[in-house]
């Protein structure tokens, strides 16, 4: 295993040099790996002699790009700590992810560095500011124009922090996940050897930090002309316009992204005929989903959809294939969705509950096949911390001798063939004096209705403090049902399973709020307020 993953440029810049690894399809430049090796080099000479060393805790604030790959390389290469925070996480999340981390430095366009004085207070931690890009300060870009002295790699250990990278916050404030070196190694090698990606493919990745796996692994990078922030927004014709162009052979995004570009193809009449492979992940990728992504792959193209997590990722696997031929209807009847097996390497176990931390595995009792419970994971990819948050890693992890486990936070059971199905976040089970109701299996029966885009179960509060269950829906933008005839036939629909049948609270939400990172995890807590408020405070 590597000691620094900065190394893998390295070698496969020495073994494909001349090779175009990098396009970006905005700009139209192309650069080959040893010129994205020498450039990561070059910013890794600047910067160390700038005083950035060693455990410098460095905020990467660069939009996807040449620049963004060469600069985390570089920062890799120098064994600082690379901070990534995804802008998609709304104003007010970034800022308590930076005042939590307390960069040293910042590498960033002149809107960051603008931001960063607009608000001194949160990043007052800084001692140094680098821009990348013209009209606000010395561009750092310049540096690549001149001579550098040469930039070995630091003596990093395996083990030592790589960069902090923070989730999306969906249940919660976001956390700063702590990345090793042998982390990223770790899920390098699953995905080189599990999905099968090298040297002969050429990605366009809809999500960044993907960029640099695939040109460790030898594959030409594609950076696509969007926002990736916005994945719901992308715009498909510039997404598709790049993957013919350049012969695109696959493609990582969030369902936002493939929910976009397969209406388009539709439309257009399009088949993106250079694709073998694309990956979805992010959120649940629903069945009607993956066969409108398929219908605009040539034959033999496969689309796989990992499960995982900021701190566990990826730890199971399941083809679209698989999913639409053998799963898909027990979804929609309320199973929950599957997710498919572990992957190699990877232990997962389903136990019972517990609302505090669990110290020792010894602790733990865990649940039979078809028994819902919560999720646990073990294995190479498993992150041991959160930044400077002992209570949360306290509360999420859990130690097995020399072996750690991984909290999830998801519900979920494990059928007889190990496949893992998942019921919805902990978080968001409705607790009621019947029972325990789950999102993802309480949900399926409601959106079966063609009038619904997206339901969500929610607790709302009833008379004497006792939590009843509701749904809320989001319509389908095209559908001009009316709304009480809507939740009429939607009280009749809920009257047909066991899982519904106690739910008689429906109401009708204009628009959900949800991540936008992969628009499609939905801020259920604002919902059940919001619920409550509609329904006068108490039922």
């Amino acid at each position: 295993m590597v000691a620094n993953i900065a190394e893998t440029l390295s070698g496969v810049a020495s073994l494909h040099g001349s090779r175009v690894g990098l396009i970006e399809a905005a700009t139209g430049r192309s650069f080959t790996f040893a010129e994205v090796h020498q450039a990561s080099m070059s910013y890794a000479a600047y910067l160390y002699g700038q005083g950035v060393e060693k455990e410098t805790r460095v905020m990467l604030m660069v939009k996807p790009s040449m620049d963004f790959v060469a600069l985390t390389f570089a920062l890799f290469t120098i064994g600082a700590t690379v901070i990534l925070i995804d802008p998609g996480m709304g104003f007010s999340n970034l800022r308590r992810c930076i005042a939590h981390v307390k960069p040293q430095v910042l590498i960033g366009t002149p809107p960051a560095l603008v931001f960063s004085w607009v608000y001194y207070r949160r990043f007052r931690s800084i001692g140094k500011r680098f821009c990348c890009g013209r009209g606000f300060g010395n561009d750092i870009r310049a540096q690549l124009d001149r001579g550098q002295p040469p930039c070995t790699f630091s003596k990093t250990d395996s083990q030592d922090l790589a960069a902090i990278l923070f989730t999306t916050g969906s249940t919660g404030p976001p956390k700063g996940v702590c990345y090793t070196h042998a982390i990223f190694a770790a899920q390098l090698d699953l995905i080189r050897h599990y999905y099968g990606i090298g040297p002969d493919d050429i990605d366009q990745p809809g999500f960044p930090l993907f960029a640099l796996f695939s040109l460790a692994l030898g594959a030409r990078v594609i950076v696509p002309d969007m926002n990736p922030s916005r994945p719901a927004l992308v715009d498909p014709e510039k997404f598709t316009t790049s993957i013919e162009q350049h012969q695109v052979t696959y493609s990582f995004g969030s369902p936002a992204i493939w929910r976009v570009v397969s209406n388009y193809c539709r439309r257009k009449n399009k088949v993106l005929s250079s694709l073998r492979k694309v990956l979805m992940a992010g959120a649940p990728v629903p069945g009607d989903l993956i066969e409108r992504v398929a219908a605009i792959l040539p034959a033999g193209a496969q689309i796989d959809i990992p499960y995982g997590a900021t701190e566990s990722l990826p730890i199971v696997s399941i083809t679209g294939e698989q999913v639409v031929g053998e799963t898909w209807a027990l979804t929609k009847q309320g199973k929950g969705a599957c997710v498919g097996l572990p992957l190699p390497g990877i232990s997962i176990l389903v136990i019972e509950p517990v609302d505090g931390p669990i110290e020792d595995i010894s602790e733990i009792t865990v649940k039979g096949a078809g028994e819902i419970g919560e999720i646990i994971v073990s294995g190479s990819v498993i992150t041991a911390s959160y930044y400077q948050r002992d209570q949360e890693t306290r509360g999420a992890k859990i130690a097995d001798g020399h072996r750690l486990w991984h909290r999830m936070g998801d519900m979920g059971y494990l059928d007889d063939t190990n496949r893992l199905w998942f019921c919805g976040r902990k978080a968001h089970c409705v607790h009621t004096p019947a029972g325990t109701m789950y999102p993802i299996l309480c949900e399926a029966i409601f959106n079966t209705h063609e009038a619904v885009f997206r339901s969500a179960l929610v607790g709302v509060r009833g008379k004497n403090d006792i939590t009843l269950p509701a749904i809320v829906v989001e319509k389908e933008k095209t559908n001009t049902i009316d709304d009480t005839l809507l939740i009429t036939q939607l009280r009749a629909l809920a009257k047909t399973s066991t899982l519904t049948r106690t739910i008689d609270t429906i109401f009708i939400h204009p628009s959900f709020p949800v991540d936008i990172r992969h628009n499609a995890k939905i801020f259920r807590e604002q919902l059940s307020i919001w619920a409550t408020k509609q329904s006068g405070g108490v039922l």
